[in-house]
C-alpha cells in the first residue's frame, strides 16, 4: 500500500531476527501500539524487554513509545513503501534462567546475543567463544551422530567471531574439530536447552547487556558510559571491559538532562550530583529512555510479580514439567528401542551361530559319509583278496598231492619231490598265514563299518534333535513369552475400569511424575554445579592447547585487558563489586577526577 500523506492507514514491514510480517496500521497508532502488536502477531508476551528501531535509523536509536509512528517517519524517506521497522530486545534480565519465561523470547534473545558475539559488539574470549559455538550447533543441528556427521558440515556456518579466527594459525577444519569435541557431549539436549545454556554464559561476558554512550566529566575527560540492567558504569575510552566505578540504580534517585548536559541525582543527599556531558542531544534523550527502563525493571523485580508474570510463570512450570515429562517418556522409549534393537542383535547373532553350527554338523555327517563309503571298498578289496589266497591256496594243496605222487616213481625225484615238497609246504603255510591275516582284516574293516554305519547314523539323530531344540524364530513376540496361567483367563475379556479409577490413578501418575521431576530439579542443579567445574576445567585446557597458536601482534587491546583479568582471578562480579566499594558520595568524587 502506498504511503500517502492524509492516508488513515499506512503499510508497515516488521522484522525479527526470525520472520518478516507485513500489516497495515492506523496513522494515529503510537509506537507502544504498533509494538504491542507485532508482540501479539508473534506471540510475545514478554514486551518490557523489546523495542522497535527503523530499520535506515541509527542502531543505537529506539521508536519513541508515546509518540505517534508517523510522526516518527520521514514521508520523504517512504515514497510509496512500507514503513520497516525491527524488533530488538532493548532491555536485559539480571539472570536469563529465572527471568525469561516463553521460550520465544529465550530464542529471540540467543539470536540476538549470538549475532552481537559474532559481529564483536560483545567481546568474548576464543576458548568461550568455541563452547558458545557447540551450544549454537546443537540448538541448530540437534544431537551429533557419529555416521550422519561429515567433516566439513559446520563449514557453512558463522560460528566463531572473525577476531578469534584471525588471531590464530589454525585452519577451519582445526577449529572445527574442537567444536565437534564439545558438540557431542551436549547428546540429549533439547533445542531450548542448549539456547539457555549459550545465554547463561553469554551473560557472565563482561559487555554483555551494556548500552555504551560517549561522555564527558567536567575535567572534559572523554570516557564511556554503560547503561546495564543493574545500574551505571563509567569506563574509560580504552577499557570497555573493566569500569572505574559504578551506581547502582537504588542509589539513583533521579536523572535529567538539559541541552547535552546530564544530571543524574543520588539518594545520599550529602552526595554531590553525578553530571557528565554527552556529544548530541538526541544521545541524552535515549540515554535518559534506557536509565528509566532499567530502573523501572530494576525496581519490578523487586516487588512482587504481576497477575500477569504470576499467570507466565505457573504456565513456564507446567510447560517445564510437562517437557520433563515428555522428556523422560522419550528417554524411556529409547533405552526400550535401544534393548529392542540390542535383543534383535543378540537373536541375529545367535542364529547365524547356530547357522554356522548347522554347516559344521553337515559337513561332519558329510566326512563321516565318505570316510564309511571308504571303508566298505577297503573291505571289499580285502575280502576278494582273501578269496585269491585261498584259491592259491587250494591249487598249492593239489599240486601237492600231484607232487607225492610221482615221488615214488625213482629215489632220486623222491629227493628232489621231497625237497620241493618242504618248499610246497613252506609257501603254502606263508599263504595260508596270510590268508588268516587278510582274513582277520576283512573282519576288523567289516566291524569298523558296522561302527561307522551306527556313528552315521547316531550323527543324523543328534542333528535332527539339535534342529528341533533350536528351531527358535528370529523375532520373537513379546505377548507370547508369558503365557496365561489358564485357559479361561486368557479367553477371558479384560474388565472395563470406572471412570473415577481412571482419573485417581490418571492423578496418582500425575503426583508420581511431579515427584519424579522435583527429585530430577534437584538432581540438575548438583549435575550442573558439577558441569560448571568440569566446563571451567574445560575452557582452561582449551586455552592453554591454542594458545601456543595464537600470532602475539594481532591481539587487540580487549585481549590483553582479558588476559589481564585472568591473572588477577578476576570476572565481571568482581570488578563489579570491588567498584562499587565506598560511599555514593565518593565515587562521585572519583569520576569527577577521571
Amino acid at each position: 500500500m502506498p504511503f500517502r500523506k492524509g492516508s488513515k492507514r499506512f503499510p508497515v514491514k516488521l522484522t525479527t531476527l526470525t520472520d518478516e510480517l507485513d500489516f497495515e496500521l492506523d496513522s494515529k497508532a503510537t509506537g507502544r501500539a504498533l509494538l504491542e502488536l507485532a508482540c501479539q502477531l508473534i506471540g510475545l508476551r514478554e514486551v518490557w524487554y523489546f523495542g522497535l528501531q527503523l530499520e535506515k535509523a541509527p542502531a543505537a536509536s529506539w521508536m519513541h513509545m508515546d509518540k505517534r509512528v508517523r510522526d516518527q517517519v520521514k514521508a520523504a524517506d517512504q515514497p510509496g513503501l512500507p514503513v520497516r521497522v525491527v524488533l530488538l530486545a532493548k532491555l536485559y534480565p539480571e539472570n536469563v534462567a529465572e527471568e525469561l519465561l516463553q521460550e520465544i523470547t529465550q530464542h529471540l534473545f540467543f539470536l540476538q546475543v549470538k549475532q552481537a558475539i559474532l559481529r564483536m559488539d560483545i567481546y568474548c574470549p576464543p576458548e568461550t567463544s568455541v563452547l558458545l559455538a557447540s551450544y549454537a550447533v546443537q540448538a541448530q543441528y540437534g544431537d551429533y551422530d557419529d555416521q550422519t556427521y561429515q567433516p566439513g558440515m559446520l563449514s557453512g556456518t558463522d560460528l566463531l567471531p572473525h577476531r578469534v579466527i584471525s588471531q590464530y594459525q589454525m585452519t577451519p577444519q582445526m577449529w572445527e574439530e574442537r567444536i565437534k569435541t564439545w558438540y557431542a557431549d551436549h547428546r540429549g539436549m533439547a533445542r531450548d536447552e542448549a539456547e539457555m545454556e549459550y545465554l547463561k554464559i553469554a551473560q557472565d561476558l563482561d559487555m554483555y547487556g551494556v548500552s555504551y554512550f560517549a561522555i564527558s566529566n567536567k575535567k572534559h575527560t572523554e570516557l564511556w558510559l554503560g547503561v546495564t540492567a543493574l545500574g551505571l558504569n563509567i569506563y574509560e575510552m580504552d577499557n570497555k571491559l573493566i569500569p572505574k566505578t559504578s551506581f547502582a540504580w537504588s542509589e539513583i534517585r533521579n536523572v535529567s538532562y538539559e541541552d547535552k548536559r546530564f544530571t543524574i541525582k543520588p539518594v545520599d543527599k550529602s552526595a554531590s550530583n553525578f553530571v557528565f556531558h554527552s556529544t548530541k542531544v538526541k544521545m541524552n534523550k535515549l540515554i535518559l529512555d534506557l536509565c528509566i527502563g532499567n530502573h523501572d525493571m530494576f525496581m519490578r523485580r523487586r516487588k512482587p510479580d504481576t497477575v500477569d508474570v504470576q499467570q507466565m510463570k505457573a504456565q513456564a512450570r507446567d510447560e517445564k514439567v510437562r517437557r520433563q515429562i515428555e522428556r523422560n517418556k522419550l528417554a524411556k522409549e529409547k533405552q526400550l528401542r535401544e534393548a529392542a534393537e540390542r535383543d534383535r542383535s543378540a537373536l541375529e547373532e545367535r542364529l547365524l551361530q547356530y547357522q554356522e553350527e548347522i554347516r559344521l554338523a553337515n559337513e561332519a555327517l558329510h566326512r563321516s559319509e565318505e570316510t564309511a563309503e571308504l571303508l566298505a571298498e577297503k573291505s571289499r578289496v580285502a575280502e576278494e583278496e582273501a578269496m585269491l589266497l585261498s584259491q592259491k591256496a587250494a591249487e598249492a594243496e593239489q599240486e601237492l598231492t600231484r607232487m607225492r605222487l610221482n615221488a615214488m616213481k625213482t629215489e632220486e625225484e623222491k629227493n628232489v619231490l621231497q625237497q620241493k615238497t618242504r618248499d610246497a609246504e613252506i609257501l603254502t603255510a606263508r599263504l595260508v598265514e596270510e590268508s588268516e591275516r587278510r582274513a582277520m582284516e576283512a573282519d576288523k574293516l567289516k566291524d569298523e563299518l558296522t561302527r561307522a554305519r551306527k556313528a552315521e547314523k547316531a550323527a543324523k539323530e543328534r542333528l535332527q534333535n539339535f534342529l528341533a531344540r533350536n528351531s527358535l524364530p528370529m523375532y520373537p513376540d513379546p505377548a507370547a513369552a508369558a503365557p496365561p496361567k489358564d485357559l479361561s483367563s486368557a479367553l477371558a475379556p479384560p474388565p472395563r475400569a470406572s471412570a473415577a479409577s481412571v482419573a485417581a490413578f490418571e492423578l496418582v501418575c500425575q503426583d508420581a511424575d511431579v515427584e519424579q521431576l522435583s527429585l530430577e530439579i534437584e538432581k540438575e542443579r548438583v549435575d550442573y554445579i558439577e558441569k560448571s567445574k568440569y566446563l571451567q576445567e574445560s575452557l582452561r585446557v582449551l586455552r592453554s592447547e591454542i594458545e601456543e597458536l595464537k600470532v602475539g601482534e594481532k591481539n587487540c587491546v580487549l585481549d590483553v585487558l582479558h588476559a589481564e583479568q585472568l591473572r588477577l582471578g578476576e570476572d565481571k562480579y568482581s570488578t563489579l563489586k570491588k567498584v562499587k566499594c565506598g560511599s555514593t558520595k565518593a565515587r562521585v568524587a572519583y569520576y569527577e577526577e577521571l
